[in-house]
């Protein structure tokens, strides 16, 4: 090949480039999920691979088409200024008590934003055309029945999720509850997706909530502090309460496990402080009408309250100082822990006056309320059933 030829080869490459032919189309690079889903309101969340301004467009799932009329938007705005990002978490607000919804998700590339002047490039989003809307059902406390799935200690195991919550026929309950540390640390936004997230989106997280109790494990790397922007986005904290039907759930982060001061924390920690600031929540929480108008309360909590001192660490002897006796006087049927890799069912005690079971990392908890009773089961991952409680 001649000089000349290189050339222009060269030449024509470049203004391919300047041109923008050549450029990477924007695309949904992860598709949405559903987060905090309560009776009135959802938060959804999703990603595309270049900065881009969000949004979601909403309709009832009746059996009109999704193009029949204009639907309305919901910005993903930060103090009504609509965010450029490629993280985007919209919130909507004023929905129905069990009433499905179908919606489709945007993004739209921003190609520069100078002062007030911004050049949009092209759109991309959910396909509502050659596939069906993705669509979700809000909560609904005057339900007489529900049922759920959790899973936790995963730790980026690929297969594992999927296994587990079919052994479980996940198809078939309200919610999915990831009980913490479904990672072993968190060094990027990337592993959170390629770890357990990209194949949660692909079998139910998209229409089906999940709500997530952060682990030990979760607390660990680079993108720990960051953590929120993708679970809990709209939450002031990542402990939370909800209802559904007759059960108030209280999911509670119960933080690293050992002391502050350990080697292992480099002095980055302060999760004394967090748990106590979360025991001061949890007293109001307990009073509140939601919670004290609720036949069955579930707490949902990575670290077990172990009533054996010889096997408690710091962060579980922590829980039992701070949470424990809050929990003890709130009537609590059971509290659904992982952490340990192994299966533990503890009786109440004067210690700790509910049952605490103890899901391992190969094993599923899945629990419904039915006939006016509450039930859990854990299965193996073929799903066998190992244990049963009624509560």
């Amino acid at each position: 090949m001649n000089g000349t030829i290189k050339i222009s080869l060269c030449l024509v490459l470049l203004y391919f480039c300047c041109t923008g032919v050549m450029a990477q189309k924007v695309t949904i690079s992860h598709y949405p999920y559903l987060q905090n889903l309560g009776e009135n309101e959802v938060s959804i969340v999703w990603l595309s691979n270049k900065p881009t301004v969000g949004w979601v467009e909403l309709a009832p799932d009746d059996s009109s088409s999704f193009y029949l009329c204009e639907r309305p938007k919901y910005f993903d705005t930060t103090n009504g200024v609509k965010k450029v990002s490629d993280i985007h978490t919209v919130r909507i607000k004023g929905l129905e008590p069990g009433v499905s919804y179908r919606y489709r998700v945007f993004a739209q590339e921003v190609l520069s934003f100078e002062g007030s002047q911004v050049v949009y490039g092209k759109v991309a989003s959910t396909n509502v055309y050659k596939k069906a809307p993705l669509t979700f059902t809000t909560n609904d406390r005057t339900k007489k029945e529900t049922s759920f799935v959790m899973i936790n200690d995963i730790h980026g195991r690929k297969g594992d999720i999927s296994r587990l919550l079919k052994a479980a026929s996940f198809e078939n309950k309200d919610m999915i509850f990831f009980n913490g540390d479904m990672l072993s640390y968190v060094p990027d936004r990337d592993t959170i997706f390629s770890g357990f997230m990209d194949e949660s989106i692909r079998l139910f997280a998209g229409e089906k909530p999940m709500y997530y109790a952060r682990g030990n494990h979760e607390t660990r790397g680079v993108f720990a502090t960051e953590f929120q922007q993708l679970f809990s986005p709209h939450e002031p904290n990542l402990y939370f309460m909800f209802r559904q039907g007759p059960v108030c759930f209280l999911v509670l982060d119960t933080g690293e496990d050992k002391p502050d001061s350990d080697i292992e924390y480099s002095g980055i920690t302060d999760y004394d402080t967090y748990r106590t600031e979360q025991a001061a929540w949890l007293k109001e929480a307990v009073q509140s009408k939601d919670f004290q108008e609720a036949t069955y309360r579930i707490v949902i909590a990575h670290m077990p309250p172990l009533t054996d001192k010889k096997a408690r660490w710091h962060g579980q002897d922590d829980v039992l100082r701070k949470f424990v006796p809050v929990l003890n006087e709130a009537g609590i049927d059971v509290m659904l822990c992982g952490h340990l890799h192994r299966m533990l069912y503890q009786p109440p005690s004067h210690e700790v006056k509910f049952p605490v079971w103890v899901n391992s990392w190969n094993t599923v908890m899945e629990g419904c309320v039915k006939d006016g009773k509450l039930s859990v089961r854990m299965r193996d991952m073929d799903g066998k059933i190992i244990d049963e409680h009624q509560f």
